[in-house]
């Protein structure tokens, strides 16, 4: 079983008021939130589930870096040696 350490983020009830929707899409990226008053923690916003849900950009990008992986990237610069990486 693979376990999945997350930072939990804290912010003031008011700036959660004024970013709610933001705090949703990040919840649903799998982002946690305490909300806090005056300083003392007051709410959680959780994730419902454990499966990470990925907007369409986070999905790409995710499959270019499978791609990259598999291949390695395009560096183009032939063959090296040594010498050519210690030039004076």
């Amino acid at each position: 079983m693979c376990y999945i350490l997350r930072m939990t983020k804290t912010m003031t009830l008011r700036d959660a008021n004024q970013s709610f929707s933001h705090c949703i899409r990040a919840v649903e990226s799998g982002e946690d939130f305490v909300i806090t008053r005056n300083g003392k923690p007051v709410a959680r916003l959780t994730p419902v589930s454990n499966a990470r849900v990925l907007t369409e950009q986070q999905k790409q990008a995710l499959a270019h870096f499978r791609q990259v992986a598999r291949e390695g990237w395009p560096l183009r610069s032939g063959p090296l040696d040594r010498d050519a990486l210690h030039e004076r």
